[in-house]
């Protein structure tokens, strides 16, 4: 839909929020200038009160949060691609709330915690599943097709390292109708305003406080300081440092490289979750939901081989918490084993085994997993319902981030941050499916309350910060834009990097293979600032987006390697050969990683929030005392 902006007149002296760039159309764009207070400087300036940073899932909820808490805030969510291309939409299992009557919401929490390895910290984990059913019965006012009982009950799935069945699907496509019904939703509150595919670079911190930040227009090249009261960054999380991967290319850590640069520390950043089941050559991502279904996965024998790796015995049905139901990094790394013993098939990109879901039958698998069945066709061609469906584990969910509070606040004032791109932390060492979607509610909601109240109190952002946003400015235009020269390529120089984390931070690790990544990223860093950059158009510049990205890229994955490399335990995603046992003496505590001066990062810890739960052994496959209660 083409777009009609409208400029207001705008009057010397008058306060920001009185000239705004408005549009004819339902979905406003751009947001409210102050040429009062910024006229005569060469550098397009406009201000809000309270700027999201991502127009995800957790994006659009905290933006809709912000304009209930006081519609009188101006509200802007700047984000690189249109939101309805946003990572949420990729989401196909569902969401985790509890809303049987044989659930309970201890439960959900031992599930969440057991599942994160004890690394969950456990005031915001009890926060999380108490509002999770109350933000999956909002999203359903606001339009969400949930799947229905044929009594009309929201209908669950299992999901694995539940014991319960408590995740609400709209059939396999649940992120496409949630982040449908949000964005739908943003459209009819007026304050909310939209920067649609705009590139933010930095954020803009004055006095101990964030007061904006600088973004790129993709479409004209033009450079723009963006102020604002209070940022909340939902920026989705970083999946592209490896390379092979779920994550759209959209994902590069921005949001977390960005807070990094800014002073925010990042938090358990070790725990990168592989999902066991991706397509080998695209890394699409499999459902979990399809092995909730009743999937088997098998080796090149046919052979349920999960049964060897402590997670239960076969058997027809799915059984909680069991087998195909065990959490992800269990799974994940039980295919490494079976790729050690020479029981995996042989691909042209890579091992992989067999997701049968034959057994099944056509009816479900079109009622249930019609885009499982559709992805299959497309991208292998192959049909479930008479094939089996080749996988490999692939890099999915990043557990660490910007480290947040329980209401989104990081330790830098003005900035927030939600979903994936932030660490409360509620997924410790291992997220389980279907808790990613709620979280992006809850936490999305309550980060948006809780920057509506703190630029509330807070005076205009101050002009000092300009200075800040005019040498970002001078540093794009001269250090890429007209730059000329340079010997490296951005594409060589990102191939190697995902390459080295892949093979020192992958599913198992090592001192060894940690230190030889860590060389590795930090030449890369050199090389990086010696970039061959041959479009200097201003228009749709890909090439400028993918070497501003590339630098994010590379400060995150030295956050994750350094991280890995200090924790001398094997605990959740993070599985260290030399050091195969969790260590709870020294260890149950998150890593928080600041960036110095220099650039080089510093790894400090801070102790897990145990409320109910003691730390307990993680038990599969079988009841375990434990699993039946809080202590």
């Amino acid at each position: 839909m083409s777009v009609r902006r409208r400029r207001y007149p705008v009057r010397a002296g008058c306060p920001p929020q009185r000239n705004r760039l408005e549009s004819d159309c339902a979905g406003k764009v751009l947001g409210t200038e102050c040429p009062a207070l910024w006229v005569g400087r060469p550098l397009d300036t406009s201000f809000h009160d309270v700027l999201l940073v991502g127009g995800g899932g957790a994006g659009l909820r905290a933006a809709i949060a912000v304009a209930e808490v006081n519609p009188k805030l101006s509200v802007a969510v700047v984000s690189k691609v249109y939101p309805m291309r946003s990572h949420t939409v990729s989401a196909e299992g569902g969401a985790a709330g509890v809303v049987k009557p044989d659930d309970s919401l201890d439960e959900h929490c031992y599930d969440t915690i057991s599942g994160g390895d004890w690394l969950s910290d456990q005031d915001a984990v009890e926060a999380f599943v108490r509002e999770a059913p109350q933000e999956l019965l909002q999203l359903e006012h606001w339009g969400c097709p949930w799947s229905r009982e044929p009594d009309g009950y929201i209908a669950v799935r299992a999901f694995g390292g539940m014991k319960k069945m408590r995740t609400w699907f709209a059939a396999d496509k649940t992120g496409f109708h949630m982040l449908h019904a949000l964005f739908q939703t943003t459209l009819k509150y007026d304050p909310i305003l939209r920067y649609d595919e705009w590139f933010v670079t930095k954020l803009l911190v004055d006095d101990g406080r964030v007061q904006g930040v600088v973004a790129i227009e993709l479409s004209t090249g033009r450079i723009q300081a963006i102020l604002a009261k209070a940022v909340i960054l939902c920026t989705g999380g970083c999946g592209r440092v490896f390379p092979f991967t779920t994550n759209a290319n959209i994902k590069n850590g921005d949001g977390m490289a960005l807070a990094y640069r800014a002073g925010a520390p990042l938090k358990d950043m070790e725990f990168m979750q592989y999902h066991p089941t991706g397509l080998p050559f695209t890394g699409i991502l499999i459902t979990e939901a399809s092995r909730s279904e009743g999937g088997y996965l098998v080796n090149k024998d046919g052979y349920r081989y999960l049964q060897d790796y402590n997670l239960g015995t076969p058997q027809a049905k799915p059984v909680l918490r069991s087998m195909e139901l065990g959490p992800r990094d269990r799974l994940s790394q039980a295919f490494v084993h079976e790729m050690e013993k020479g029981r995996t098939l042989k691909g042209p990109y890579g091992d992989y085994v067999h997701l049968d879901l034959r057994h099944l039958g056509e009816k479900l698998i079109n009622s249930r997993l019609p885009f499982v069945r559709e992805l299959c066709l497309k991208y292998e061609n192959i049909d479930p319902v008479k094939e089996m469906i080749p996988v490999r584990p692939v890099v999915h969910y990043m557990m660490g981030g910007v480290s947040t509070d329980i209401h989104g606040a990081t330790p830098l004032a003005g900035l927030y941050a939600a979903g994936e791109v932030a660490c409360v932390s509620i997924n410790g060492a291992n997220r389980l499916g279907s808790n990613s979607l709620p979280e992006l509610l809850v936490f999305g909601a309550r980060a948006g309350r809780a920057a509506a109240a703190f630029a509330s109190s807070q005076a205009a952002p101050s002009d000092a910060v300009l200075a800040q946003a005019r040498d970002e400015k001078r540093r794009l235009e001269e250090d890429f834009l007209g730059k000329s020269g340079g010997k490296e390529r951005v594409s060589t120089v990102r191939e190697e990097m995902q390459k080295a984390v892949e093979a020192g931070a992958g599913i198992y690790r090592t001192e060894s293979s940690l230190v030889v990544a860590a060389n590795q990223l930090r030449a890369l860093q050199e090389r990086s600032e010696n970039l061959a950059l041959d479009d200097h158009s201003r228009t749709f510049n890909t090439e400028l987006t993918a070497a501003l990205e590339l630098g994010f890229m590379l400060d995150v994955a030295e956050c994750i390697v350094q991280s890995a490399l200090l924790r001398t335990e094997s605990r959740g995603a993070h599985q260290r050969t030399d050091f195969p046992k969790r260590d709870d003496q020294k260890f149950l505590a998150h890593s928080l990683v600041s960036r110095n001066p220099d650039g080089s990062g510093r790894v400090e810890y801070l102790p897990v929030k145990i409320t109910r739960w003691p730390p307990g052994e993680r038990v599969y496959g079988q009841e375990s005392a434990s699993s039946k209660g809080a202590s």
